[in-house]
């Protein structure tokens, strides 16, 4: 009797496991590059994939970024605010499909990401 309560754990936890979401994640992505990025499993608390994407009014050229799981509550979301005295705008959306949002991008030396968005932020203001 106590083999057969272990199968049925092993079973249970197992189907649990194949329900979880597979999504691509990325902490930081600048210029469509991540530059930290890998795959995660959904957990209950946050079981949608994302794509999330950082606006700054003053310049629409550098945008930044991210991947991962997310709450329902915060799908399909949009959300303003100010980082010392530039504004903002965060769009969030969700998918439901093992790695629905977006390959894994190429990965670039943190040196490398930073100079790209430097380069960018000159670019966008010198004309």
């Amino acid at each position: 009797m106590n083999k057969f309560m272990w199968a049925c754990v092993a079973v249970v936890a197992l189907a649990v496991v194949a329900e979880s979401l597979t999504c691509n994640t990325c902490s930081i992505g600048i210029l469509n590059t991540c530059v930290f990025g890998s795959t995660a499993t959904c957990s209950a608390s946050e079981p949608n994939c994302y794509k999330g994407q950082a606006t700054f009014n003053v310049s629409s050229v550098v945008n930044l970024y991210t991947k991962g799981c997310l709450a329902s509550s915060a799908c399909n979301t949009t959300t303003t605010g100010n980082l010392l005295g530039a504004g903002y705008t965060v769009s969030r959306t969700c998918c439901s499909t093992d790695r629905c949002n977006g390959a894994s991008s190429i990965q670039l030396p943190l040196t490398a990401a930073l100079g790209a968005a430097l380069v960018a932020l000159w670019s966008s203001r010198a004309f």
